[in-house]
């Protein structure tokens, strides 16, 4: 079997497309498989879906794929259609972010020329603002650093309980579970 013509390619991309669209629906697999089935026999919908599952032994007029094999089909071309995506949807992005950096860059070139030419102070402050949001862009930026304190900025105090403090907690915070079953 060589790889598919651009017409079962396509024909491949629609069911696909199909499976996803039936699985968001809330189809069941096993009903997936046998909507997108070749066979007609099996298809529910009693005709034979182009580059339906099955199409080869389909054709060579051979038992169609069981049950099971119909799940696994389903599963596996809803997947593939998923990862497809993503990675369009991940090209697409970088496509995108490296767009949005060059207009900030561009951005920055005007607004930095007049903040350096004339000390505008409003022309140097979104000269900032623009060098702030390229480095968020870019992922240039620390993770901000935060601390927890106790009172008056001294370090938290941390204990640790024993079970039967454990209890005393829980029944004083009215889930006293422990009197009903010891009762």
């Amino acid at each position: 079997m060589g790889r598919p013509d651009r017409a079962a390619r396509a024909a491949i991309t629609q069911r696909r497309a199909d499976a996803i669209d039936l699985r968001l629906a809330g189809v069941d697999w096993l009903t997936i498989g046998h909507k997108l089935a070749a066979d007609p026999s099996i298809n529910s919908d009693g005709v034979a879906y182009p580059q339906g599952y099955g199409i080869e032994k389909y054709r060579q007029e051979l038992e169609p794929p069981s049950d099971k094999r119909l799940i696994e089909l389903a599963c596996k071309d809803v997947s593939k259609a998923l990862r497809e995506r993503a990675t369009v949807l991940d090209e697409n992005t970088d496509q995108l972010r490296q767009l949005m950096a060059e207009r900030l860059e561009r951005l920055f070139f005007t607004v930095y020329r007049a903040a350096i030419r004339s000390g505008d102070y409003q022309a140097v402050d979104r000269a900032v603002r623009i060098i702030e949001r390229s480095s968020r862009l870019h992922g240039l930026d620390r993770p901000v650093r935060t601390e927890l304190s106790g009172p008056d900025g001294a370090a938290v105090q941390v204990e640790t309980a024993g079970l039967d403090e454990l209890e005393r907690l829980i029944t004083l915070a009215g889930g006293g579970a422990g009197e009903d079953a010891q009762g």
